[in-house]
């Protein structure tokens, strides 16, 4: 059993290597995972979600394997809140994790759901937090068809007509958050997954065809009603 992350949370040895990540509740369930073969998992420990558990589900492909009793319940809706967790997994009804058998773990893993589904049914979004001068830009950019992009530390680095966005992207280094008057297609979606951009959010969004991990595709509409920074 390993610590992870400044919050020292209690982790496999593999969190780093893996692709995919487990996310459990406790200590005793990484445990049991590790004793059953399960090395790339991780607790949250408590019930609010640490910020490396969100830095996580960001960077991997993250499953959120909980307990079947209330605690879990509570606990799938902020996780569904906070994070990118993508797909959830549930220990049968009455039981938890910790005292489950191989068979169980991997039958609970094997039907996990996406994330997005239970989001749709509990009709929830996920909150996130976007720095002001982004919020700022979106109201400020409606009906101008310009795009403002943003680097890490948020400072604006460019901005230029949505008619040449596609094609001068490429040509940015370090842009973090892209905010356009204009549709989200599946080119700036491929072109922003290639460049690290994290965050693409315009007027609206086409039919997008496949979207990557790591782009979070927004309209003005859904940030509108997010919350903020101070």
């Amino acid at each position: 059993v390993e610590s992870y992350g400044p919050e020292n949370l209690t982790a496999g040895p593999d969190i780093d290597l893996a692709s995919e990540v487990i996310i459990v509740e406790g200590r005793a369930d990484v445990i049991n995972l590790l004793k059953n073969g399960i090395l790339n998992v991780i607790a949250l420990e408590g019930a609010k979600i640490p910020k490396t558990i969100i830095k996580l589900t960001k960077e991997k492909e993250a499953t959120a394997l909980l307990d079947g009793d209330r605690g879990g319940d509570l606990i799938l809706k902020e996780l569904l809140q906070v994070t990118n967790v993508k797909y959830i997994a549930r220990a049968p009804r009455g039981k938890e994790v910790e005292d489950l058998t191989v068979r169980e773990i991997m039958d609970a893993l094997q039907k996990r759901v996406p994330a997005e589904k239970l989001r749709a049914k509990l009709k929830m979004k996920p909150k996130i937090e976007l720095p002001q001068q982004v919020i700022d830009a979106a109201k400020e950019l409606q009906g101008t068809l310009e795009a403002i992009l943003f680097n890490e530390g948020t400072e604006q680095i460019g901005r230029i007509p949505v008619s040449e966005l596609a094609e001068k992207l490429k040509e940015f280094e370090g842009v973090d958050i892209v905010v356009f008057d204009g549709i989200i297609t599946q080119r700036l979606v491929d072109t922003a997954s290639e460049k690290k951009i994290r965050y693409l959010i315009a007027a609206r969004i086409s039919d997008i065809v496949k979207q990557p991990l790591n782009v979070h595709l927004l309209t003005f509409d859904d940030i509108s009603e997010t919350d903020q920074h101070p």
